[in-house]
């Protein structure tokens, strides 16, 4: 059954009408999952699902435009959107998620052409490429970057530079880091808007995950920026590391068109005469602006679980955007914007939710259903916060939930990663002032070390 609610609210993360796939493995070994289950050479990726690896487990992923994703040891991340337009290569957006661990990022070939659009986000930063390879560390306060080729441009969540965003922050608090400073890396630390730069470059950050002697490394000739892989264990690997090429220039500009010369002169023509001006037609009054309707806000479940059919598709509503979380799926119509008060503070009771438990077990996982109750939201607009608990339940233990973030101008509501904690949840959804308003998120996290949670609500107004 569809949940649909009317929001008011801009997220960041655009979207096209139909599910993509973000790339396949070409190599895994040991503890490694794609959505839950065994990772397996050639199989597809799709934007949103959970990337897993456990003590000993390594996933290569090749992606659609001959990038490379290495996940290594104890390491979750997401490809949480890959749409490559190879028409125009400026609507190509790219973001990747780094929640814990150790992983590299080699550029594709789209990447390179729409750099402005390439977002990689970790608990507390966000890195931007200048046409990169690059790996990082990170647990839930802080992250270390470090450069094979080419640069990167990083900076902490802090002002403008939020994680719902896209594309690389830019502004006085960011740093670049290139490969040229090989014994050298950028770190940043929870609260912390400047990264700062330290010795120790990518040896500092192989030490909490060393690759495995096959994984492919770029090496920078002395006189080219060509990009060669050492010859690995297995030749595909090899094979799926594209030689990086000079950026394409810029064409040139064309020249100006000539200055247009009036014949004889305002007002005048050949001969000396006056030219009789052109009677002037009335310029009938602008019709009135139509009226944008309310941006509407549907969610649901677009995978089969429990022995429960989907929800919803992947191909949402003509221009509509979206967010996916695991086995959750947001859309949101284009409409007016919303528009956060300056001051107050608005709670909300939990109207509808969906919710399921995951559990490793010796031949995967098991899925449970579960049920969500004693929900409440809270939000202060003069601190742009907001704060969320709930009651989880499977019918024979429950847990609780809770979560807090950040409320941006535009309504949307962003949770701080601290989701490896049990009993604490990421949340992504939006504000309403609909119907004296609503909201609605979607949201994943621990209830204990090994077990998952991941789910949506719709909220209305106390």
């Amino acid at each position: 059954m569809l949940r649909r609610l009317f929001a008011l609210t801009t997220l960041a993360l655009a979207a096209h009408a139909h599910a993509a796939e973000a790339g396949k493995v070409i190599f895994t070994t040991g503890a490694a999952t794609i959505a839950g289950h065994p990772g397996a050479e050639g199989a597809g990726v799709q934007e949103g699902e959970l990337l897993q690896t456990g003590a000993d487990g390594y996933l290569y992923i090749k992606t659609v435009d001959n990038g490379l994703f290495i996940l290594r040891p104890n390491t979750e991340a997401r490809i949480a959107a890959y749409q490559v337009d190879t028409k125009t290569p400026s609507n190509t957006h790219v973001k990747l998620e780094l929640i814990k661990g150790t992983a590299r990022s080699k550029s594709g070939d789209a990447v390179k052409q729409a750099r402005q659009n390439f977002r990689f986000n970790t608990p507390v930063a966000a890195i931007g490429v200048r046409g990169t390879d690059f790996t990082v560390y990170t647990d839930q306060n802080t992250s270390r970057i470090a450069v094979l080729t080419g640069g990167v441009v990083v900076s902490g969540f802090a002002g403008a530079c939020r994680p719902d965003g896209a594309g690389p922050c830019e502004g006085a608090a960011s740093r670049e880091l290139s490969a040229a400073q090989r014994n050298q890396l950028l770190q940043v630390q929870r609260g912390q808007a400047a990264p700062q730069l330290l010795s120790g470059g990518i040896g500092a950050i192989d030490q909490a995950a060393p690759p495995r002697p096959d994984e492919p490394v770029a090496k920078v000739g002395a006189t080219s920026s060509t990009i060669a892989a050492e010859p690995a264990l297995d030749p595909q690997k090899s094979k799926s590391i594209d030689h990086i090429v000079p950026a394409t220039p810029a064409p040139p500009t064309p020249p100006a068109p000539p200055p247009v010369v009036a014949d004889g002169g305002s007002g005048s023509n050949n001969s000396g005469g006056t030219t009789p001006q052109e009677p002037q037609t009335p310029t009938p009054p602008a019709p009135p602006v139509p009226q944008l309707p309310d941006r509407q806000l549907e969610w649901g479940r677009w995978t089969a679980l429990a022995g429960n059919a989907p929800t919803l598709t992947l191909s949402g509503p003509v221009d509509a955007e979206r967010i996916i979380d695991g086995n959750f799926v947001l859309y949101w119509t284009a409409g007016k914007e919303f528009v956060s008060p300056v001051q107050g503070s608005i709670g909300f009771a939990l109207k509808d939710s969906e919710a399921y438990i995951t559990t490793p077990t010796d031949a995967g996982t098991s899925v449970k259903a579960a049920q969500l109750s004693n929900g409440t939201l809270n939000v202060d607009f003069g601190s742009r916060q907001f704060t969320t608990s709930m009651d989880l339940s499977d019918g024979s233990a429950a847990y609780k939930l809770q979560a807090q973030g950040a409320v941006t101008a535009n309504g949307g509501l962003y949770g701080e990663p601290g989701y490896s904690r049990p009993g604490y949840i990421n949340v992504q959804g939006a504000l309403s002032n609909d119907k004296g308003g609503s909201a609605a998120y979607l949201f994943h996290g621990f209830i204990d070390a090994t077990r998952t949670v991941n789910g949506a609500t719709s909220w209305t107004r106390q």
